[in-house]
């Protein structure tokens, strides 16, 4: 299995910035995506950025220009880079990994982690 945690969450006032990271361990044979995601309070959660392993991204219209994400992927580590942060950014953000753990003959799945708090407040 695939264990993901997420850590940088914290309260931030408006126009701040944060750095999320996200580490993946177990037995993981190979990663095909990585991605960041957002729920707020009362709402579904949403795709705010993602990443392949060919380094091609794409982001919510919400986040672009402000948002970045990047890989480190001899550490299974994705990160999330948010600048001009705003009240509207706030709620739990979640990492994602699509990937094979096991072996190469298991299917490709998608893992999530438990999620990290981002409060925009002043």
């Amino acid at each position: 299995q695939v264990q993901l945690v997420e850590s940088g969450g914290d309260l931030v006032q408006p126009g701040g910035s944060l750095r999320l990271s996200c580490v993946a361990s177990g037995n993981i044979f190979s990663i095909y995506g990585m991605g960041w995601y957002r729920q707020a309070p009362g709402k579904q959660r949403e795709l705010v950025a993602r990443i392949t392993t060919g380094g091609s991204t794409e982001y919510a219209d919400s986040a672009q220009g402000r948002f970045t994400i990047s890989r480190d992927s001899a550490k299974n580590t994705v990160y999330l880079q948010m600048n001009s942060l705003k009240p509207e950014d706030t709620g739990v953000y979640y990492c994602r990994f699509t990937a094979v753990a096991g072996s190469p003959h298991d299917s490709v799945t998608h893992y999530w982690g438990k999620g990290t708090l981002v409060t925009v407040s002043s």
